[in-house]
């Protein structure tokens, strides 16, 4: 499929963009017409950018999409309450179908919000992979691992690692398969060194959390002499195919571990907010050389998958932490927001260029947040919400255009069957 998007707002100048086959092809200044004789073909769809700017779309870091059908589920609880008396109960119960429709729903409300890349730890991969395949997204999708120290669960949780590996293989090449060993206090030790080694063997990725809450890092001290960063370096886990979620109770040694080894940091700030989890320190990591993207953590705990929200949250708490008005400047935190986490998973996306994946948003200029329009990417950060963004496109496929998403009627209808499934 190919799309030219005529006059179109890029770096300040109206260009005309040319799409084919998933990248973008050609570039070249507005009102030229030339790009369809330049490339000898004829677009399958003709886009106005009039009044519109073109961006890269978000890159969403840290997610559990599947559980959209569990926002306001249960809120304003502590963090391991919150999981062992509300969410792991009711996880009990849920069906490949149900993590499906959940999914999909994330995926429109992340869609609807300029996100196209996701990655994901969560039950029943199919579910997601269903979802991300039909809406035209991409993601990393973990294969959740949870063994509670249970020899059987965790021969049960390596046998479906191996089949789900070779199962990905269905699906398109937007979708990435990893490992999701959840967290060192539910995967244990010989889990853990077994998700290593295996990762490595396949050259896959793994997602987990890590130094997420004070408790935590006291009972890993406690069980195994050691704080969380260092035990999963002695397991052989740190690593650059590590990306690790929240990573708030670091000390400035362990952050100077964690850069040396290439270990990814996945900051999401209002997450950390919500369940007082604690807060990460964004400039000290950056100083120490870690490489750091922003996610939205899943919808039982931010309560929405806007990354704009979720950027601007990221900047003005490390203001307010450091006390400093000049710490994660917008160009910094809106390059977390979308690049970094293309970097990440070595996809060319997260940037407007040629020879670039054709991952990209049309923001409204006529938009009320985005006037007088001084500088585009401070008001995306500080000030733009959902309603700005007109049109994404994700592989070269139009996903949204006029803020409408085919068949969101039919998605929001089944997600709201899900609060009387889930009715406690």
């Amino acid at each position: 499929m190919s799309i030219l998007i005529q006059n179109v707002e890029h770096e300040g100048q109206p260009v005309d963009l040319f799409i084919n086959g998933g990248v973008i092809e050609k570039i070249i200044p507005g009102g030229t017409k030339a790009i369809p004789d330049t490339c000898h073909l004829t677009p399958d769809s003709v886009i106005d950018g009039s009044d519109k700017a073109i961006l890269p779309t978000f890159h969403n870091a840290h997610h559990h999409a599947a559980m959209a059908y569990m926002r306001s589920y249960a809120d304003d609880l502590e963090l391991y309450e919150w999981l062992k008396e509300h969410i792991w109960p009711l996880e009990a119960g849920i069906t490949e179908e149900d993590v499906y429709n959940g999914a999909r729903l994330a995926c429109l409300e992340m869609i609807k919000s300029g996100t196209t890349f996701f990655n994901d730890m969560y039950w029943y991969f199919h579910g997601t992979a269903r979802a991300v395949e039909q809406m035209g997204m991409r993601a990393a999708l973990g294969a959740v691992f949870i063994d509670m120290g249970d020899g059987d669960r965790r021969a049960a949780n390596r046998e479906m690692a191996q089949t789900l590996l070779d199962e990905s293989k269905q699906y398109s090449d937007r979708i990435h398969f990893q490992l999701g060993p959840h967290a060192l206090y539910t995967v244990s030790k010989e889990a853990l060194v077994w998700c290593s080694e295996f990762a490595n063997e396949h050259g896959i990725m793994i997602h987990t959390h890590l130094s997420e809450t004070e408790r935590e890092v006291a009972d890993c001290i406690k069980e195994h002499g050691m704080r969380p960063p260092a035990y999963l370096d002695s397991l052989g886990l740190l690593a650059p195919n590590l990306t690790a979620a929240h990573c708030v109770w670091l000390e400035d040694n362990e952050m100077d571990l964690l850069a040396t080894r290439g270990v990814k940091a996945l900051h999401c700030p209002t997450s950390n907010m919500k369940l007082s989890s604690g807060k990460f320190r964004f400039t000290d990591a950056q100083k120490a050389g870690m490489q750091i993207a922003i996610g939205t953590d899943g919808a039982a705990s931010n309560n929405n998958l806007d990354m704009s929200e979720e950027i601007k949250m990221a900047a003005l708490l490390e203001k307010h932490f450091t006390g400093d008005p000049t710490a994660l400047p917008a160009e910094t935190a809106w390059h977390a927001g979308t690049r970094a986490a293309a970097e990440m998973f070595g996809l060319n996306s997260g940037v407007i260029a040629e020879g670039a994946l054709a991952d990209c948003m049309l923001v409204d200029l006529n938009n009320a947040r985005l006037v007088p329009g001084h500088n585009l990417v401070a008001d995306m950060v500080y000030s733009a919400d959902s309603s700005c963004i007109d049109t994404v496109i994700c592989d070269g496929r139009i996903l949204m255009q006029g803020r409408k998403v085919e068949g969101e009627e039919e998605i929001i209808a089944k997600g709201r069957e899900y609060k009387e499934k889930f009715r406690r």
